[in-house]
């Protein structure tokens, strides 16, 4: 059984020193499983999987969510802690190893294999039944509170605590809706919609505009984002528009007409450029009406929007002019934020701040584009390269929040550093961040680390001031 207790697989022998290793990656998502395997070379050959498998695969693309879904495992050749197969898969709650190299190699179709993605190792399995999956690491040595590879928690039984700073989580859709809500968390502070592109749409928005079934994906974008906010009430939930890459909406059917081949989607087409561009705005549009319908129709005043990879300001200017003409106007209940990722938008940041009602960093984004670094490179994240913690992304954080101070606005942090770096998490705290979004997986165990940061804060001021 996988760690969340989701399918059942036939337990392997127990992992011994002597078990043989077959491969070896990054902790992504901790936990342990046991299957066969089934090599996914592309999204084509996701529908091989069945409840419990194992998938292997270079690298998971948005459109596998499906087969994600279903897996016992995940093991990726490629790929570093910030990838699309690490944070989905601990949000779904799926053990995953991500920059494994050549796991689609030495890994072979139908192979019995235990994933032990706390350790990031992959063992030979046996196809006899035996002793269940905790029994089966007894003899390995015990595990640190925090993998080696990424930091993440082990469970502990410590009480939730209280703090100042708001603790929100990230949701790629609403298949994890029921598990999630009942979390405690203050909120949705990143509600993904390319899971219902993908899932429940799968076709491009452009290509139902032109065939005049505009209907088909309003209706059914509504119906995903009225069950996270319906779920989530009255709690509020953030949800970011689509943030597609051209590579991802070519995927869809009807996209392979009407999307560029570009070279580097990730800085490519994307988010808000895209909804400004006559060739996706009617796209828009209609993602526009999803949100009025969920508000309106379904009466789900507690959602909201984010702009992604907002690159000028001429850019925001029309962007919400388009929200305007649809009638999602700002107002006590309905906020539009500005997702931070870009480093024009820093260094512009008071400008910025005029035409938002937030601020939220994608620090995911953010740090790549600022350090140069590819954030699904499995070699550089293991060489260190990719960090959140260097001295410049901190100072984009703090020009970030200083300007959302001056111009009375929040901010909050969407990413992954928060929840594995707890001195990063420290200086949000210190630096007067809003709130925090973390993957649900990760939601104790940040609440705590802030809750920590805030009582030293007010200690070191008490004591400052004696």
């Amino acid at each position: 059984m996988t760690k969340n207790g989701k399918h059942e697989n036939s337990s392997p022998a127990p992992v011994t020193p002597e078990r043989k290793l077959l491969c070896r990656g990054l902790a992504a998502s901790p936990g342990l499983a046991a299957g066969k395997v089934v090599l996914v070379p592309g999204s084509a050959d996701a529908v091989k999987i069945t409840d419990g498998d194992i998938l292997v695969t270079t690298m998971t693309t948005p459109d596998m969510i499906p087969a994600l879904r279903k897996a016992g495992a995940v093991v990726t050749d490629e790929g570093g802690r910030t990838c699309h197969a690490a944070i989905l898969s601990r949000e779904l709650g799926i053990p995953c190893i991500v920059g494994a190299r050549n796991a689609t190699e030495v890994l072979a179709e139908g192979q019995n294999v235990v994933v032990d993605a706390t350790r990031g190792v992959v063992f030979q399995g046996e196809e006899r039944t035996a002793p269940s999956l905790v029994s089966a690491v007894s003899a390995l040595p015990a595990a640190s509170p925090r993998t080696a590879a990424q930091g993440q928690p082990a469970a502990s039984p410590i009480p939730q605590s209280v703090t100042a700073t708001k603790i929100l989580i990230n949701l790629e859709g609403p298949a994890s809706v029921e598990r999630c809500s009942v979390l405690p968390a203050d909120g949705v502070g990143l509600l993904r919609t390319e899971f219902i592109f993908t899932g429940d749409i799968g076709i491009h928005p452009i290509y139902l505009v032109r065939t005049k079934q505009e209907t088909l994906f309003v209706d059914k974008l509504a119906e995903g984002i009225a069950a996270v906010a319906s779920g989530f009430s009255p709690r509020p939930v953030l949800m970011r528009f689509s943030d597609f890459r051209t590579n991802d909406f070519r995927k869809l059917r009807g996209g392979q007409d009407l999307e560029p081949l570009e070279s580097n989607p990730m800085l490519g087409w994307r988010g808000a450029s895209r909804y400004v561009s006559p060739d996706y705005e009617q796209g828009f549009r209609l993602e526009c009406r999803a949100v009025k319908k969920v508000r309106d129709y379904f009466g789900l005043t507690n959602l909201s929007v984010i702009i992604p990879f907002v690159r000028t300001l001429r850019e925001m200017e029309q962007v919400r002019a388009i929200l305007e003409s649809e009638g999602l106007v700002s107002g006590p209940s309905f906020k539009v934020w500005l997702m931070v990722e870009v480093p024009s938008v820093v260094l512009q940041a008071d400008r910025f701040a005029s035409l938002c009602d937030g601020f939220t960093i994608g620090s995911n984004d953010l740090t790549q584009l600022i350090l140069g670094v590819d954030r699904d490179s499995g070699k550089l994240g293991a060489m260190g390269y990719f960090d959140e913690r260097h001295p410049s992304v901190l100072e984009a954080i703090s020009m970030t929040v200083r300007a959302a101070r001056k111009a009375g606005i929040p901010c909050s942090i969407c990413g992954e550093g928060p929840s594995v770096f707890p001195d990063f998490a420290e200086k949000l705290v210190a630096m007067g961040m809003d709130s925090i979004s973390v993957n649900p997986d990760a939601l104790d165990y940040t609440r705590r680390i802030v809750a920590s940061a805030e009582q030293k804060i007010i200690l070191d001021g008490i004591r400052g001031g004696m």
